[in-house]
């Protein structure tokens, strides 16, 4: 019976050794950050109501006219649907995402000042700069920075 056992086992022990010691397949190389990830493009309806949405309240901040509104959206649209372009083509390097996502809205600043009147535009401006926390140049001239000696003080 022990040698019964015993064959078993010297039969069975190479199978199972071979078993382990299978090829394993490669990983896959990951994307680095200096080559883009090429992901699924943006969701259409997504883009287009982020759009509209941006649009809609354009419209009722600024009293559009018809002809603006449908310049206004085509500039939304296409500013939208490159952002989110970059975002999911630049994830892995975000410096080149925040610049191409810089470049965008400065091209979308252009067009709209292109688009809207004067008065429209410096509204538009006046609310982009509240909403973004940027100082108004009346309150740039308050107090110093904490930290930093007045100019006043000898």
């Amino acid at each position: 019976m022990k040698t019964t056992l015993l064959l078993t086992l010297l039969l069975s022990a190479p199978a199972s050794l071979l078993a382990q010691t299978a090829a394993k397949p490669k990983p896959k190389p990951a994307a680095t950050a200096a080559t883009p990830v090429r992901a699924a493009a943006p969701n259409p309806a997504q883009v287009e109501a982020r759009a509209n949405a941006l649009t809609d309240n354009m419209q009722k901040a600024l009293a559009l006219t018809p002809q603006q509104v449908e310049k206004v959206r085509q500039i939304n649209l296409v500013s939208v649907r490159g952002v989110e372009t970059a975002r999911q083509t630049y994830r892995q390097d975000m410096r080149k995402m925040a610049a191409v996502v810089d470049d965008i809205g400065q091209s979308r600043l252009a067009m709209l000042k292109e688009t809207l009147t004067p008065q429209q535009f410096d509204k538009y401006q006046r609310k982009r700069e509240e909403k973004m926390g940027v100082p108004s140049g009346q309150g740039a001239q308050g107090n110093a920075a904490p930290g930093l000696p007045s100019r006043y003080q000898e």
